[in-house]
């Protein structure tokens, strides 16, 4: 018994003493559950929603301050006509618009009736799905509160209409996710390792001896997996469309455009992680830990940022999937071109312009 307790005291001291060992065990957790905590919810707070009100009236005033007031909204817009409607739900700076009817207060007090239509942005069934629901329930709420000032009850009509994607099938608002999962999947980890692998079998002398520069050797590892990533994103859209009848609103080259972006940039993460670790193993680990966990997490895939802390949508600006999978959702379903998605196009170019030089630099100081 000496002896093991002896041996055990030894194994206790090597785990303390390596630092990798205690990330792995205490710090790890911490983080995956703080993230996880706080990014999975399927409440939302905050919706940010454009009012329309055609009457401008004491009733449509209640019922605009109660929506200012409450916490599930944010009037992000007061429109002026429905002109402005399709234009705001294409720049997703709303997910939902109210339009209240002209001579609202009239209508309630002299014919008894009113009439107020929500439009919601369907391109997230789930998101537009809730959205409807509180609306609704605000609605019945002033209705109630009516009823007990004035004595009126008036019968009301509540007319919702889903843009976008209007029987809400959910696998239109996942499957650009799940086509950033496999690129990031395929560009990101195969590529990761493409340069371990050459250390590791001891082949990385025999590049050296010859007269290729860094970004030589780093383009010749990148070309052929960008060839298999364009046909094999090329062959998911098929099968989305086969399967899943998922549309494509916007233009074909818009969309083959920034997939194309999106994967050098991929590739290029994938690079700069291949010459910053010794071995594969750690390749693969910090691959499947800095990406495709906040891929499924960070980047709007399943949960919606808007749901999450002002901390954690500040984290997830530096998460290249999200903007791929808002460009994206975007082309596919609003028919958004380079007018609404510029400012995606300009930060998959910026992310992969970094990661590029970083890895060229890194490269060479690492075979020095």
């Amino acid at each position: 018994m000496k002896q093991l307790i002896a041996f055990i005291k030894k194994e206790f001291f090597h785990i303390f003493r390596d630092w990798r060992t205690l990330i792995v065990i205490f710090a790890i957790p911490a983080i995956q559950l703080i993230v996880f905590g706080y990014a999975i919810s399927n409440d939302l707070n905050n919706i940010s929603i454009g009012i329309l009100d055609k009457s401008n009236d004491e009733f449509s005033k209640k019922i605009v301050s109660k929506m200012t007031f409450s916490n599930f909204f944010k009037i992000g817009h007061i429109l002026q006509s429905e002109k402005e409607i399709e234009k705001l739900f294409k720049s997703g700076k709303v997910k939902e618009v109210v339009i209240i009817q002209q001579n609202f207060s009239k209508s309630i007090i002299k014919n008894g009736i009113a009439s107020i239509q929500i439009i919601a942005d369907a391109s997230e069934p789930n998101t537009a799905n809730l959205a409807i629901n509180y609306t609704s329930a605000l609605i019945n709420n002033f209705v109630q509160d009516i009823s007990k000032t004035t004595a009126i009850v008036p019968p009301y009509s509540i007319e919702v209409k889903m843009l976008y994607n209007p029987t809400l099938q959910s696998s239109w608002m996942f499957i650009p996710g799940i086509i950033a999962l496999i690129l990031t999947l395929i560009s990101v980890m195969l590529t990761s390792v493409s340069i371990v692998k050459e250390k590791e079998y001891g082949s990385m002398e025999l590049l050296l001896v010859t007269p290729l520069k860094s970004l030589t050797i780093i383009i010749g590892k990148v070309v052929p997996y960008f060839i298999l990533s364009i046909i094999n994103i090329s062959f998911i859209f098929l099968l989305g469309h086969i399967f899943f009848a998922l549309p494509v609103q916007g233009s074909l080259f818009t969309l083959y455009m920034l997939s194309t972006m999106y994967i050098i940039l991929a590739l290029s993460i994938g690079i700069f992680i291949s010459v910053n670790v010794a071995n594969q193993q750690v390749a693969m680990l910090i691959s499947l830990v800095a990406l495709m966990l906040p891929t499924i997490l960070l980047s709007g895939f399943i949960f919606p940022i808007e749901n999450m802390p002002k901390w954690l949508q500040l984290f997830s600006i530096i998460m290249p999937p999200r903007y791929f999978i808002e460009g994206l959702r975007g082309i596919m379903l609003k028919g958004n071109g380079f007018q609404e998605l510029w400012i995606n196009f300009l930060v998959i170019m910026f992310m992969t312009f970094i990661f590029i030089i970083l890895s060229i630099k890194r490269f060479k100081s690492r075979l020095i």
